[in-house]
Order: structure tokens, then C-alpha cells, then sequence
């Protein structure tokens, strides 16, 4: 007996309250589980590029304490390698992790459309451009879903800012909706078959995407032939019973019994088809039967950290390079300067956040390759405003070198989920400090860390610029083999 049919003989066995329970989750990352059926409750984690499994019940965009896992290059990064077999390698190794944890399903990938490049969330997601979004999002899926792992394809559809992301209507003409921000979705739904499907917050021609019965039901479904599941982002949905008659199938987080209750009386009432419901009940439990053989693995962490760092490598973008300044020459004098070589900025904030084994460093991962060079910060990195003390320090240690090392790019509190940017600048204190070391040596490396676009007034002043947009954990040692010419 195949899945689906086995869901079907297991759904005709419900009371109508066993169905309409199944209709949201046990708790913030638990699907509810129904003893006497042999249906067993699966946790499900966020993870676009990594598994953040919290350790406490309750979901705080990633401020609590949170098992450790390797933290990969996010979307960004990865979308710069233009490598599905690497995505399908980096899907796979975090399937091993999820394996670890007893996770069934992960949340991701995510695959907005990079509508504007202020957008705060940016470093989630893989591009501007559908083709290119969608075929990565296919690797990444069949990756994860080789080791017997879900996934859940976000957020559909049209969210493309957080400014006001819980309310905002996205209208457009025909076109511009198939031909940008669902032809992506649409590849990589057929090529790769995501277990779930996650719904966005914001409104599509005036209706919530969470009760968008065009959306979720005729593209989604009649359509394209999308056969899984589809669940809320958590807190969109508005009104459960529109939610169910749409094609939402389940709710998450749970808040209360308020809307399980709401859907039976529905269609006790005669206002909700029960052939809906039965709908929605079998895909949920097609769901928990797919997960229910999972075993627990154990992962190699060094052999995960060690794609993470290829993974960075060639994620790199060498966006410029005068007089083949790079790759080093080890016996070189060198300035290295930017607390970002010590504490790089290497993954994005919010939902997405994992807590990581360890971040490299880039003055150790240097010295541990034979590099020798002089160390300032160049600007605190919890200050917009230059210090002219770290300035004074980083000009001095630049002057008569043959290389500066400059190391700048955005804190986290310039680009995260939950709010967009204001400025495609980076902060002061890191053009002021290109600009005056610039001045002393011409012979200027930036490299910069990014999850979104940023302005570089300062392009024409540096020799070479490494950008590494946000590379994971591994990332100071993808840039101290990069700089150094062990890979290209």
C-alpha cells in the first residue's frame, strides 16, 4: 500500500476531533502525535543553512540557547558558487545533523525573490533571478530529502520585505507573478518534491496568503500537482477555517484549542466540506508516516566543517584584483586590520541563526599557514561612529607594509529578519578606515562581509576586493586559503 493510500485508510479511522487536531501542531517545533493510530509526533527545526534545534519550547528568533551545529555559508553565499552539486552536498550534510538531533523536517530552504536589495532578510535567500533561485533550491531539497529528511519550501509567496511583512499586500499583473516570483518556486516544487511547502505572512491581491485558496490550492495544487504539505510560517494564519477550505493544511506554532475547536464546528455547522478536512488530515498524517522510520545518526564533524570551509571558498566572489595582488606572497609584510578578522560576520540574524561548534579566526587561521603580519582592529563593532585612536593605530601599522589586509563589511544590526535596511552604506567607521589607510598604502585587500548589496565609493581606492558575503562558521579560513592561494 503506497503513502497516500495508507494516510486515506488511517484518516477513516478519525473521529472528527482526531482530524481537526491534526490541523495544527503540538507545541512550537512538534506535530501532534495520535497514540491509538500508530502516528507519531516529528519535530521540525528552522535551518536554511544549518540546524538551529532551540533547547527551550518556545520560538525567539534564535536569541535562546540552542544545540550547537555546523553553521554553513548561507543562501547568499552559496547562490555565488553556481554549483547545484554543491548545494546537494551541503543539503545532505545537514540532513546527517537533523539525523542526529531526531529533526524530521527542516525549515528551508528559502527562495524570495531579492525584490529590492534593502530588503533585511536578504542573506536567506539565493537571488534575483527565478532560474537560478529555483535550481538551487531543487539541489538543496534533494539533498536533504536523500538522507530521508523533509524540507520546507519558503516562503510562498510574494514576501519579499520585512517592513511590515504580517500585513502587507502584494499586487502585481499576471506576468511579473508566474514569470518572477513563482517560476522558481514552481521548478523546483516539480524537480525536487518538497515534503512541505511553507506559506508567507503577507497578502496576495488582498487576501492572506494563509487563506489564499488561489495560490495555495489552484497554482499550487491543481496546477503544478503538488502532492505534500503545506504549513503556516509561524503566526500567519488570520482564520483557520478559511485556512483549511484554501489548502493550509497545518498551523504552527500551536496557540491554543481555539482553532482545532473552530474547524470541527465548521463542519459539524455545514460550513466546511468534511471532504476538506479529510483532505488536510491525510496530508498531515502522510506527513508522519514518511518521518515515522527515521533513526537516529551520528554525523563527522570535522568532515562537515571541512565542506563548510569549501563550501565558503567557493562561494567567494573576487570582485576585483589590480596587478594580481592575490594570491600573497607568504614572505610579504602584511597589515592585518578589522575586527572582523577576528570575529567575522558570518551568518545573518533572526529565525536562521545556529549556534555554531566554532568560528575561525582569521589571525590564527593565517598564522597557522605561515603568514606573518601586524594586527589592529580599526574600528569597534559595536560603533557606527570612527575612533580615531584605531584609526591613528591602523594608518600606523599600514604605512610601509606591502599589503594591508583590511577586513570591514556590516554588523549584525544592519541587515536581519524582522526589519529592512535604511542605507546600502556600510558604516562609517569602516569606510572612514578604507579611506585613511588607503591614503598610506596603496596596496589595499578589502575583504568584505555581506548578506545584501552594499555601496563601495571607496571600489577605485584598494587594489582587490574578496567578498564573502556571509560564509558560515569556516569562513576565516576559506579567506586565509583564498588570500594565500591554497585554492582558487
Amino acid at each position: 500500500m503506497n503513502l497516500r493510500a495508507k494516510a486515506r485508510e488511517i484518516v477513516a479511522q478519525m473521529t472528527l476531533e482526531e482530524k481537526s487536531s491534526l490541523c495544527s501542531g503540538k507545541d512550537y517545533w512538534y506535530l501532534k502525535l495520535i497514540d491509538r493510530l500508530g502516528l507519531p509526533s516529528i519535530m521540525v527545526t528552522d535551518g536554511p543553512h544549518g540546524v538551529r534545534k532551540q533547547l527551550s519550547s518556545s520560538e525567539d528568533l534564535g536569541i535562546s540557547e540552542n544545540v550547537p551545529a555546523v553553521c554553513f555559508p548561507t543562501a547568499v553565499s552559496m547562490a555565488c558558487s553556481f554549483d547545484p552539486a554543491l548545494l546537494r552536498e551541503v543539503g545532505q550534510s545537514i540532513a546527517e545533523e537533523c539525523l542526529q538531533e531526531g529533526v524530521s523536517v527542516l525549515l528551508g530552504p528559502g527562495m524570495n525573490i531579492k525584490r529590492s536589495p534593502l530588503c533585511g532578510r536578504n542573506f536567506e535567500y539565493y537571488s534575483e533571478d527565478p532560474y537560478l533561485s529555483g535550481h538551487l533550491a531543487a539541489a538543496f531539497i534533494e539533498g536533504v530529502q536523500s538522507k530521508g529528511v523533509g524540507t520546507s519550501l519558503k516562503h510562498f509567496a510574494a514576501n519579499n520585505q520585512e517592513k511590515r511583512r504580517l500585513t502587507v499586500d502584494a499586487v502585481m499583473d499576471q506576468r511579473t507573478l508566474r514569470e518572477i516570483y513563482l517560476s522558481g518556486f514552481e521548478f523546483a516544487i516539480k524537480q525536487a518534491r518538497p515534503w512541505t511547502v511553507m506559506c508567507s505572512y503577507n497578502r496576495l491581491f488582498g487576501e492572506f496568503v494563509s487563506q489564499n485558496e488561489y495560490l495555495l490550492t489552484q497554482i499550487l495544487r491543481q496546477e503544478w500537482g503538488y502532492e505534500g504539505l503545506v504549513i503556516s510560517d509561524w503566526g500567519a494564519v488570520v482564520d483557520r477555517v478559511k485556512g483549511v477550505a484554501a489548502g493550509l493544511d497545518l498551523e504552527m506554532p500551536h496557540l491554543d484549542r481555539t482553532h482545532d475547536e473552530r474547524v470541527a464546528q465548521a463542519v459539524i455547522a455545514g460550513d466546511l466540506p468534511v471532504a476538506l478536512l479529510n483532505q488536510t488530515a491525510e496530508n498531515v498524517t502522510a506527513l508522519l508516516l514518511r518521518a515515522r522510520g527515521q533513526k537516529r545518526a551520528q554525523y563527522n564533524v570535522s568532515a562537515h566543517r571541512a565542506l563548510a570551509r569549501r563550501a565558503a571558498a567557493e562561494s567567494a566572489v573576487l570582485l576585483k584584483n589590480e596587478g594580481n595582488l592575490l594570491p600573497l606572497n607568504p614572505s610579504s609584510s602584511v597589515a592585518l586590520i578589522g575586527a572582523f578578522a577576528k570575529n567575522p560576520r558570518y551568518q545573518g540574524s533572526g529565525s536562521s541563526r545556529i549556534t555554531p561548534i566554532r568560528v575561525n579566526d582569521a589571525v590564527e587561521e593565517l598564522k597557522s599557514l605561515g603568514l606573518r603580519f601586524e594586527y589592529a582592529a580599526g574600528y569597534f563593532e559595536d560603533a557606527d561612529a570612527p575612533d580615531e585612536g584605531l584609526l591613528a593605530e591602523a594608518c600606523q601599522v599600514a604605512a610601509g607594509k606591502d599589503v594591508v589586509l583590511l577586513f570591514v563589511g556590516l554588523p549584525d544590526r544592519f541587515e536581519s529578519e524582522t526589519f529592512d535596511r535604511e542605507t546600502l552604506a556600510l558604516p562609517q567607521s569602516h569606510e572612514r578606515l578604507i579611506e585613511a589607510v588607503s591614503e598610506v598604502n596603496h596596496n589595499v585587500v578589502v575583504v568584505l562581509y555581506c548578506g545584501g548589496v552594499v555601496e563601495m565609493p571607496w571600489a577605485d581606492r584598494v587594489k582587490s576586493i574578496l567578498l564573502m558575503h556571509l560564509g558560515g562558521e569556516t569562513v576565516n579560513g576559506a579567506v586565509a586559503d583564498l588570500l594565500l592561494g591554497r585554492v582558487n
